[in-house]
């Protein structure tokens, strides 16, 4: 504590906040604008610090480096910081907009059984436990299988004007074709159809204020793929891969549809990447290892995180309560936790660097002074 004498000055807080970096958009928080409600009631000071997404892995850490450096200051003898959010629209032009939806993302793969689906619904859910405001689009019109996976079904209802609204499962709303066809009723249709549906559930279904909709796309890279990369605002995508060849190769074909559709990919993640024995507390490489991070090297496109085999994955999937839900403190949901964070920090990064830094400075300004 220092010493209450000396009368502290705004410029003085600011001053020190300015030697605390983000460490993804390697800024200083005072000249990005995290900065808001700052006051000073004589040797108390308080203010907020509003990240760019609450799923930030480093917002403790963030918290407590600003706490250090204004308590050091001469005249202060208590700091309150108040760590809050405001999630940055990357805006994509599109054929179709989604009114309210900041930040469209799509999952993909290049070839089916690769775990997209359920990495989509775990990371979703991961999003929302941070505090985000999530929803879950699933895309894959042939084989849908978000609504098995979070144990919810039924017709989505209609308002006056025709418009879709979704169904929810843990707070989420959750558009899906298996809301619209029986289990045991084949989806029989051709390309036009497809398109057809896509494009009505993104332009067409009520999601309301969302910071993410997580796109679970179609494996492959077909008709269905090109709906979604050219008529969707999607800010970015991410690629689940296993670590068997075979999967390797058609990973690097989903990124190279997403190169030739300006879409960016956010990174690559390892699905099945190794399994670790209850009872030996072993690891073991059931599908070889390093492929995912070496094909992330060779293609020059970041390194999500790896996601280890666990029956119990499968299991909560099954029975409609995802690994996140059922079991948070897993190894399998802290994966899945962590590659959310990353995620969301990248995005954050591609929105922040459309924002004109003269803004950034006004806002930060503005708000000290309110």
């Amino acid at each position: 504590m220092s010493d209450t004498t000396h009368a502290v000055r705004e410029e003085d807080v600011l001053h020190v906040l300015q030697t605390v970096q983000d460490p993804d958009l390697h800024k200083d928080i005072v000249s990005l604008g995290f900065i808001k409600n700052l006051s000073i009631d004589g040797p108390k000071v308080s203010f907020d610090v509003e990240l760019t997404t609450p799923a930030c892995p480093v917002k403790e850490q963030l918290k407590q480096e600003c706490y250090d450096k204004v308590i050091a200051l001469d005249g202060v003898s208590e700091a309150s910081i108040t760590m809050t959010a405001n999630v940055r629209s990357r805006a994509v032009q599109s054929s179709i907009s989604i009114p309210g939806v900041k930040n469209v993302l799509a999952i993909a793969s290049g070839k089916g059984g690769v775990g997209k689906s359920t990495a989509s619904t775990n990371i979703a859910l991961a999003l929302k436990a941070t505090g985000a405001r999530v929803g879950l689009l699933d895309a894959d019109i042939y084989g849908p299988s978000i609504p098995t996976m979070l144990g919810i079904e039924g017709a989505p209802k209609k308002t006056a004007e025709n418009k879709l609204v979704p169904n929810e499962a843990f707070g989420m709303p959750v558009m899906s074709m298996g809301f619209l066809v029986s289990d045991d009723t084949p989806v029989v249709w051709r390309g036009p159809m497809v398109h057809g549906i896509l494009q009505q559930f993104l332009g067409q279904v009520l999601w309301g204020e969302l910071d993410y909709l997580i796109v679970d796309m179609p494996p492959g890279t077909g008709d269905a793929q090109l709906t979604l990369t050219q008529s969707a605002p999607l800010a970015g995508a991410v690629i689940i891969t296993t670590p068997q060849d075979v999967s390797l190769i058609d990973a690097r074909r989903a990124l190279r549809m997403f190169e030739k559709v300006n879409v960016p990919v956010l990174g690559l993640i390892e699905n099945m990447s190794f399994f670790v024995c209850h009872k030996c507390d072993e690891r073991h490489d059931i599908f070889r290892h390093g492929g995912g991070k070496k094909v992330s090297e060779e293609l020059q496109i970041p390194y999500l995180g790896e996601i280890p085999i666990d029956p119990n994955i499968v299991l909560g999937g099954d029975a409609g309560m995802p690994i996140v839900e059922k079991d948070p403190e897993s190894a399998a949901a802290k994966a899945y936790q962590a590659i959310a964070a990353n995620i969301a920090a990248r995005l954050s990064m591609g929105a922040m660097e459309l924002i004109d830094p003269a803004d950034l400075k006004l806002q930060w300004k503005t708000a000290s002074r309110s």
